[in-house]
């Protein structure tokens, strides 16, 4: 009989210790909405993060502004990664979002790129976009994304936005936008630099920096949501990013440190 109360105690045992990891795994996770420039440097951070944290991170890349209205309307995201400092600080005004935990971690840029076989030359920036070749002109949506709002910004300060108002056609995010030209729908974007220099469009396209003195700067910032469960873990992930080795990865993107 005391043989068989000691066998049912390490069976219980077993079972709330296993109870136990099963929980412990369950709270280390971490949800994260991110910019869509974000999504060729954010791998390896996450990856990083993960491993010496020993959690796991979900990351949902899209428009800053359309993830800025999901907030608002009760989206459970634990972190928000935006290409537009100014979302993050009015979740912040409105209670969304915590206080204490926005920070700005890179200033983003933007190029203007097309495919190498596209027989267009864009070497004079964007006054290259007049010329009868440009059929089409990708952008991101002003409405929605600050890339958007930073290209449409930059076509005025060279005086050619009504010239070529008539052949923009408009992604949702900035990496729909790079699709748009890589795919041959539009035949030249105004994209992000990160998103140029990724692996994928930097094997077949050639792109020129456009200066960053013709539009406002892209100033990206992070935010806590203030409805989330799971804080801890959100502010290990911040003191992830201020790292100067993070940082320094954002930079080989073509992200600028942020101000």
């Amino acid at each position: 009989m005391r043989r068989f109360v000691l066998l049912v105690a390490v069976v219980a045992i077993a079972a709330a210790e296993s109870r136990f990891t099963r929980v412990s795994a369950q709270t280390r996770t971490l949800t994260v909405a991110a910019a869509s420039d974000l999504q060729a440097a954010m791998p390896e951070v996450v990856k990083g993060f993960e491993r010496e944290a020993k959690a796991t991170v979900t990351v949902s890349f899209g428009s800053s502004g359309n993830f800025f209205a999901q907030i608002q309307n009760g989206a459970p995201y634990d972190v928000f990664l935006s290409a537009d400092i100014d979302y993050p600080r009015r979740l912040v005004a409105s209670g969304h979002a915590d206080t204490s935990s926005l920070y700005q971690y890179a200033t983003g840029r933007i190029v203007l790129w097309t495919r190498k076989d596209s027989g267009v030359d864009i070497s004079g920036g964007l006054r290259s976009l007049t010329g009868a070749q440009v059929m089409r002109i990708a952008i991101a949506n002003p409405k929605y994304a600050p890339y958007g709002r930073a290209a449409e910004a930059a076509l005025r300060y060279e005086k050619i936005y009504d010239a070529v108002h008539g052949k923009l056609v408009l992604g949702e995010n900035i990496s729909q936008t790079a699709q748009l030209v890589d795919s041959g729908n539009a035949t030249v974007g105004i994209i992000a630099l990160s998103v140029a220099a990724g692996p994928t469009l930097r094997a077949h396209g050639t792109f020129v920096e456009i200066p960053a003195a013709t539009h406002p700067p892209i100033d990206q910032a992070a935010v806590i949501i203030s409805a989330s469960a799971r804080k801890p873990l959100a502010r290990e992930f911040l003191a992830y990013l201020k790292r100067p080795q993070v940082s320094e990865h954002l930079h080989k993107f073509g992200f600028a440190a942020g101000r």
